[in-house]
């Protein structure tokens, strides 16, 4: 695998562990690049709690509006690595 596929891979599973942080019961849920936030039951707040503690885990500063867009995890994850 490249690096950046590393890097991407790493956005990805980021995301994965503080969307665990903030929706326990999604624990055991096998997580999809396909998989929306919003469809697994992630409210405005928990997908802002998300994508704050996503940044700053990652040491990034980029504004919510840049992943307004995403449509699922996997999108978000390519929004944010293609900005760090």
């Amino acid at each position: 695998m490249n690096q950046t596929a590393v890097e991407l891979q790493h956005v990805f599973d980021t995301i994965v562990a503080h969307t665990r942080e903030v929706l326990p019961q999604l624990e055991r849920h096998e997580f999809q690049r396909s998989d929306s936030l919003r469809a697994l039951g992630a409210n405005s707040i928990d997908r802002a709690d998300i994508l704050i503690m996503t940044l700053e885990s990652l040491g990034l500063n980029i504004p919510m509006m840049d992943m307004a867009k995403a449509e699922n995890i996997g999108e978000l994850a390519t929004i944010i690595h293609g900005k760090a």
